[in-house]
């Protein structure tokens, strides 16, 4: 499955190039680097440098999170698990939640100071309780960034404070946000969209504004450093759309917040997103040779959106591609088929239409019979 995602997000970030003499023009926006995305479809809408390696700051934090996440649903990590504060996550400079060395914090606790109130302490504390030490961590990390196809990054630290070694690119943050939200859908309610968290009597906001700006909003992370600049990853979900944005560089809280919103709205204002086919839904079947079953349902193991400028679904048309004949054994998942997608009669993308059922192979009678009937085809 995740191959099949892998081969999809690379075919569909391309496709709407197809239609460049009729896009509407993105916004230049007052950063270093920047990435909008469809979520759904992973379409890219807009970009200026997005697989230039720069330094993450506190967005660094998206792949903490992801990884205390995964371990909560491992049950490695328990949300009311209490995690010893060691003097090195008491120590850890720049933004805090103000955990106290030799202290008992429960790891709910942690998750949303190192969310909401960006701590860098907290990030150490629950790299600590993961993987035992931070070093150790940064090795985790390193490794889930490979296994999510994050080809631009590279992990020192737990919350990103400068390394000459630390570094990521607005693609990979896009492909990491992307994947929490996928695959943790109810943390990143329950936690991302927190306006504010008080802890030890000390109340600190939440510093992604647009919070409190777009009610469409719901998420992720800021980041600062004097090297990075302002950056912001957030994500906005209006009707049954939802885009992804990238902001890098930013020269002010302000502005990160001003470019992110440019970037949203451009999206949602000049494309649409149309739904080809749902997940699971059969497209076609096709004829099966020697098989236990005559033929096979194929279809999309995620749903199909592809994303065009305003107005343009209705010149949407496709043509389902096959190559026969089809012989048994057929896997479920298997690539059966090309989906041939073009828009206002120009080529638009080509998808792989997958088996949505196994397909054994059948008994020596059935093998045979079939064998002779295909003489005659």
């Amino acid at each position: 499955m995740l191959k099949l995602r892998s081969l999809l997000s690379v075919l569909l970030c391309f496709p709407i190039l197809a239609l460049a003499q009729q896009l509407p023009i993105p916004p230049a926006l007052a950063a270093k680097s920047w990435l909008l995305i469809e979520m759904t479809s992973g379409q890219e809408l807009a970009a200026q440098a997005p697989d230039e390696r720069l330094e993450p700051a506190s967005l660094t934090k998206l792949m903490t999170a992801y990884l205390a996440f995964s371990a909560l649903k491992q049950g490695t990590l328990k949300l009311d698990q209490e995690v010893l504060i060691s003097r090195k996550a008491w120590k850890t400079g720049g933004s805090r939640m103000f955990i106290q060395v030799g202290t008992e914090v429960k790891v709910e606790d942690l998750l949303k100071g190192m969310i909401v109130q960006s701590g860098n302490d907290a990030c150490v504390a629950l790299s600590e309780a993961i993987a035992g030490d931070e070093e150790n961590f940064a090795q985790m990390m390193n490794r889930e960034a490979h296994r999510l196809g994050m080809k631009g990054s590279n992990f020192r630290n737990s919350n990103g404070l400068p390394d000459p070694e630390h570094y990521t690119t607005a693609r990979d943050l896009a492909t990491l946000a992307s994947a929490l939200i996928r695959d943790f859908p109810e943390e990143y309610a329950k936690y991302c969209s927190l306006k504010e968290y008080t802890y030890n009597d000390i109340t600190q906001p939440n510093r992604n504004r647009l919070l409190w700006i777009d009610p469409t909003v719901d998420g992720l992370k800021t980041g600062y450093t004097a090297a990075a600049g302002y950056c912001l990853v957030s994500s906005a979900k209006r009707g049954p759309r939802r885009l992804l944005s990238v902001v890098l560089g930013a020269s002010s809280p302000s502005v990160r917040i001003q470019e992110s919103l440019k970037l949203l709205n451009y999206g949602f204002q000049f494309y649409d997103g149309v739904q080809l086919y749902a997940k699971n839904a059969p497209v076609s079947n096709l004829k099966v040779w020697k098989g236990k079953e005559a033929t096979v349902n194929i279809g999309f193991a995620d749903d199909l959106v592809i994303v065009v400028p305003k107005g343009y679904g209705p010149k949407i048309k496709t043509e389902l591609v096959s190559q026969q004949p089809l012989l048994a054994p057929v896997t479920l998942g298997q690539p059966l088929a090309t989906l041939k997608v073009s828009v206002d009669g120009k080529p638009y993308g080509d998808y792989p239409v997958v088996a949505l059922e196994a397909v054994p192979v059948a008994g020596i009678v059935g093998r045979v019979m079939d064998t002779v009937r295909m003489w005659f085809n």
